[in-house]
């Protein structure tokens, strides 16, 4: 999959249960899946060292799927995430990319292991996700008009859009899961 852009929200709910609500009312449910995510950065340009991390290089096992995917983060002035040049394609063997990101002296960072619900509605996918070591969040994605899209207003429709079920206070995380794993949350805006 292909998508080049996207515009995505990550948040801790204080309160989850309005959403699930009406998810399960309003939404098509689509899959229940896990994740493993094995996040890498090349020794001769290390991803981590800007702040924010602007980018991901990662792998992913989706129930015995495998996909390859690299994300470059644009942020506002203030370094909250805006949207994302993402590009993602499917793998045949985990096992020979490791084997090639090792020769190319591509060093393993982190490993993100969830638990995923998906549901769609509208324009949205909407993932309640279980992260070990982390908790449970919410990711909501824009699947609409990307290119054409205002990046800013799309973010506050989808704060709008869990303040108004009653969500209760947002941790909104700008640095994705694989940061505060390591310990670089540095992007945590409470809304």
């Amino acid at each position: 999959m292909n998508k080049e852009t996207e515009i995505e929200l990550q948040a801790k709910l204080k309160h989850s249960k309005p959403l699930l609500d009406f998810l399960e009312r309003e939404a098509q449910f689509e899959s229940e899946n896990h994740q493993v995510d094995e996040y890498f950065t090349p020794a001769h340009r290390n991803f981590l060292s800007p702040r924010p991390i602007e980018e991901w290089f990662r792998l992913r096992d989706s129930n015995g799927k495998y996909s390859v995917n690299y994300k470059r983060w644009h942020f506002d002035k203030e370094g909250r995430g805006l949207y994302a040049d993402e590009f993602e394609t499917k793998i045949e063997s985990i096992d020979t990319m490791r084997k090639i990101l090792e020769n190319l002296n591509f060093k393993p960072v982190t490993v993100v292991d969830k638990k995923r619900k998906i549901w769609r509605y509208r324009d949205y996918e909407i993932a309640m996700d279980s992260v070990k070591n982390l908790g449970d969040f919410v990711e909501i994605e824009y699947y609409g008009d990307r290119h054409h899209a205002d990046h800013k207003e799309i973010m506050n429709e989808m704060i709008a859009f869990l303040k108004n079920l009653g969500c209760g206070t947002l941790e909104v995380n700008h640095a994705g899961y694989p940061a505060l794993l390591l310990g670089r949350g540095e992007r945590i805006d409470k809304i």
